[in-house]
């Protein structure tokens, strides 16, 4: 599913709260800071299926949400792999799942979603960063399947903070390994100078790298470079500093949102509730269809073709350009 199409209806998820449980069935350590939860259905049945690039998005105490690539064997039906960093200076969740979470234990878990999916190319560069290396593991898997060529570049502090090493090693010379400590940063002009025609790039980490690639990638075709951000993209101000109506067609029902308010919140307000988890524009759980109006995009989801399009947005965080938006709600 491309990022701006809207997310199909998830088998997973409770129809009132969007959320179902799993169980926790393995916690592995993976690399310094690193840890693996391995998820599975309470009664051990079927999971929906996913595609290369999706996430989970894990409930936590406190009302705390996070989203996690999916890392592991995208054809085990009744299993899910995600890989968790240890963040220092986090709001909490990881620290939770560090310390806190055990086997056997229970989690509230929406999804599988994919903002970041793998489209059809000829061949894939793979840029991967620290932890951004989980949604690349199954997408060099399917590229593999498909006998597509590739090549990844991954980097992180040092090796010993680098995840699935030992995975990636059966893949020989198509992998290069570059921790910062050995060889500084990662030589993206130098990774990006060898791409051929028709070659799709597809980037994870931490947002200086995704910051870095985008500029480099400035010149390629549009939709060559991919990227996927684990915190939002900075934004400038809002178009407009003034109020604006949304109108909810299905719902036959028309809400003011002032300065200061999301288009979420004033739906919530309004009666109409619209499922959401990261309320940063990260996630792509709350896109909604724009039916009529400009919307002002403020996410880190959608490329630059699909906000001019402006068939669709995030109410977590995106505004109106317009004095009137019409939504699909």
């Amino acid at each position: 599913m491309l990022p701006g199409m809207l997310a199909a209806a998830h088998t997973l998820l409770h129809p009132a709260t969007g959320l179902s449980t799993l169980r926790v069935v393995a916690k592995t350590p993976l690399a310094d800071g690193v840890c693996g939860l391995t998820l599975a259905a309470p009664d051990g049945g079927r999971l929906p299926d996913w595609t290369p690039g999706a996430h989970l998005d894990l409930l936590l105490p406190g009302n705390v949400n996070r989203q996690y690539s999916l890392c592991g064997n995208r054809w085990d039906p009744t299993t899910y792999q995600v890989a968790v960093l240890r963040e220092p200076d986090g709001r909490g969740g990881s620290a939770y799942v560090h310390d806190r979470l055990r086997d056997g234990d229970v989690v509230g878990v929406g999804g599988p979603r994919n903002n970041f999916p793998l489209v059809p190319a000829d061949r894939y560069l793979f840029v991967a960063g620290g932890i951004g290396i989980t949604p690349i593991l199954p997408m060099i898997a399917h590229a593999e399947l498909l006998g597509t060529s590739w090549t990844l570049l991954y980097g992180g502090r040092t090796r010993a903070s680098m995840a699935f090493l030992d995975r990636l090693a059966a893949y020989g010379d198509r992998v290069l390994i570059r921790p910062q400590d050995e060889f500084g940063l990662l030589d993206l002009r130098s990774a990006l100078s060898g791409a051929e025609p028709g070659t799709k790039v597809y980037c994870c980490g931490p947002g200086p790298l995704l910051d870095a690639i985008e500029i480099i990638c400035a010149g390629l075709p549009p939709g060559s470079l991919r990227t996927e951000r684990f915190v939002p993209k900075p934004q400038g101000p809002p178009v407009r500093s003034t109020p604006f109506d949304v109108e909810l067609a299905r719902s036959g029902v028309t809400v003011p949102v002032p300065p200061g308010v999301s288009v979420l919140t004033a739906m919530a307000e309004a009666g109409v509730p619209v499922l959401s988890s990261c309320r940063q524009g990260t996630c792509g759980t709350c896109e909604t269809p724009v039916l009529d109006g400009v919307p002002d995009h403020r996410d880190s989801l959608l490329s630059e073709a699909e906000r001019a399009a402006g068939r669709s947005m995030f109410v977590c965080v995106s505004r109106s350009c317009t004095d009137r938006l019409v939504l699909d709600a």
